[in-house]
């Protein structure tokens, strides 16, 4: 796996931007370049084959402010053919109704216009482990998160492990698809 992968986030209060360097470490050096969207816009995404997203879920299933001043940008973005993974924060037990809603709707989003549905999106997450009421960030069947499901406040402990799995999981899915 040699390509570039562009990582696109928005943090308020830094504990997506840590998580996205996580991400980096995982892979070799210079493979993953970092992108805050508060400073970059969106279209830059365009210029990689592989893109991840991370944002977080605010109170009661807001999007996370930068990606909130961004949203109408994703209808304008061209990711036909582009390999995209998703990560998000969230707190399962503060906002337990709404645990990685923000997650879901850019997932739902991405597949909401003709020019970015036609993405292949890969690291979707299994939803064990975690105890919240509901989500708009599970697939169908409910078995997964559509990405890296993390929680800094009640599970920080398992965040590097989880991180590492899912590095791990995507590096063989980009493996497969190429």
């Amino acid at each position: 796996m040699t390509q570039r992968i562009g990582l696109f986030y928005g943090s308020t209060t830094c504990y997506c931007e840590i998580a996205a360097e996580k991400i980096q470490a995982q892979f070799p050096a210079g493979m993953v370049e970092l992108h805050n969207i508060k400073e970059v816009p969106l279209s830059a995404c365009e210029d990689f084959a592989v893109i991840i997203f991370g944002l977080s879920t605010w109170d009661f299933g807001e999007i996370q402010e930068d990606w909130e001043s961004h949203w109408s940008d994703i209808a304008n973005l061209n990711l036909n053919g582009k390999m995209i993974a998703l990560f998000g924060m969230g707190d399962q037990v503060g906002y337990t109704d709404w645990f990685q809603d923000a997650l879901g709707m850019l997932h739902d989003e991405l597949a909401s216009h003709p020019q970015t549905s036609g993405c292949v999106r890969i690291g979707f997450w299994p939803n064990h482990d975690y105890d919240f009421a509901a989500s708009k960030a599970l697939t169908a069947d409910g078995q997964f998160f559509v990405g890296l499901a993390l929680d800094e406040d009640n599970q920080y402990e398992l965040s590097d492990q989880r991180i590492a799995r899912w590095c791990q999981q995507l590096q063989a899915e980009l493996a497969e698809l190429q």
